[in-house]
């Protein structure tokens, strides 16, 4: 309120605390009112930066809570709930509020937002939805998405600013050999050739490169080099992670998965109880064929390519590198990827591989075990 900007420091504190208890008050008083047809035992929560709708049902499945709240009033009043089920869509901020939900003695499951749009009814609005969250955690063959962890979410921010990084770091490399090309000055594809090639053209005197670009370029250089330096930063960060991680250890004994796909995977399966088998995995990261059956005939398609797309590009990169070097070794796995080259050829062979690899994984964090490869 503008007036409370005039009046003295311990005045306003006073008009602070006295303004918090009253909102208080009012999610107390309101709760009452809403849940007089019963206790909530259901509820959905159609989660927002700032505003949240609240769908409550009671154990006969009847409307006892519509509510609007905002970000301050949100955990005071589910904190005064009995415990209940409470559903969420898998969005921004979901985990957070997974995490402080649950500590309340709430259960908590996520959705995706997919499974929910069903259960919309008519037009879609906050209140809608809600509603759909609030009937979709109900049914009994709902797939629900494990929350992370804070570790989990520590090292999928690692990846996700490394990833940001490289693909500067690229468009960097990329502008420095396009405006070269302008000079007549031609550097090979690969940030290999700019890092070997670039320090000799800058102390080129007879390149007839002006001074003001001279300059230029140099600082577009200094830039790419702190880009490495940071990108260095960050892998060495996933490394210390995952020499204390069991886990990641487990599969780095996989051919073809390597510290980037190991820790990746760690930071997005978290729970593996959460797939009832490797198939379950291997779909989840879109690595198994889309079906599109009808009438009794069964056709299957390409991968599917549902799930965490930089997980599954980690996998199939892993996947060719393997296939690679098939040839090189005489052990049963060699000999079928060797096979499916053959027949297939070598992209569908690491999307294979790759499929193979997501499966071993499950079985190796499920059964705690390392990797071990059968001979011929």
């Amino acid at each position: 309120m503008e007036w409370s900007a005039s009046l003295p420091k311990r005045l306003q504190m006073s008009h602070d605390v006295i303004f918090s208890e009253n909102i208080k008050t009012e999610v107390r008083q309101t709760m009452k009112n809403n849940t007089a047809k019963g206790p909530i035992t259901v509820l959905g929560i159609d989660l927002a930066k700032q505003s949240f709708q609240l769908h409550g049902v009671n154990a006969e499945g009847k409307v006892v809570l519509k509510k609007k709240l905002s970000r301050k009033q949100i955990s005071a009043f589910v904190a005064n709930l009995p415990v209940c089920l409470i559903g969420l869509e898998a969005c921004g901020g979901s985990h957070h509020w997974v995490r402080i939900f649950t500590e309340m003695g709430h259960t908590v499951r996520m959705m995706a937002p997919q499974f929910v749009k069903p259960y919309v009814k008519s037009n879609k609005n906050d209140a809608v939805d809600a509603e759909a969250i609030c009937e979709a955690v109900q049914r009994p063959n709902m797939r629900f998405v494990p929350a992370k962890s804070i570790e989990q979410q520590d090292i999928q921010s690692i990846h996700r600013i490394r990833s940001q990084l490289v693909a500067r770091r690229t468009a960097q490399a990329n502008q420095i050999r396009g405006l070269l090309m302008e000079y007549g000055i031609i550097i090979p594809q690969g940030i290999k050739c700019i890092r070997k090639n670039l320090p000799d053209i800058l102390e080129d005197g007879e390149n007839r490169l002006t001074d003001i670009f001279r300059e230029h370029l140099s600082a577009l250089y200094d830039e790419m080099v702190h880009l490495d330096e940071r990108v260095e930063t960050l892998e060495k960060s996933l490394k210390t992670i995952c020499n204390q991680n069991e886990d990641c250890k487990r599969l780095l004994t996989i051919p073809g998965i390597g510290l980037m796909t190991a820790t990746a995977m760690i930071a997005a399966i978290g729970d593996i109880g959460a797939f009832k088998s490797a198939r379950e995995l291997a779909a989840w990261l879109g690595l198994v064929p889309r079906q599109h059956s009808t009438g009794g005939k069964p056709t299957l398609l390409g991968i599917s390519k549902r799930g965490d797309s930089y997980i599954r590009t980690l996998l199939i990169h892993g996947g060719r590198s393997v296939v690679r070097c098939a040839h090189k070794h005489q052990d049963k796995r060699s000999q079928w990827i060797g096979e499916v080259e053959q027949r297939r050829g070598k992209n569908i062979t690491a999307v294979a591989v790759a499929n193979k690899n997501a499966r071993i994984a499950w079985a190796l964090l499920t059964k705690k075990e390392d990797y071990q490869a059968k001979a011929a």
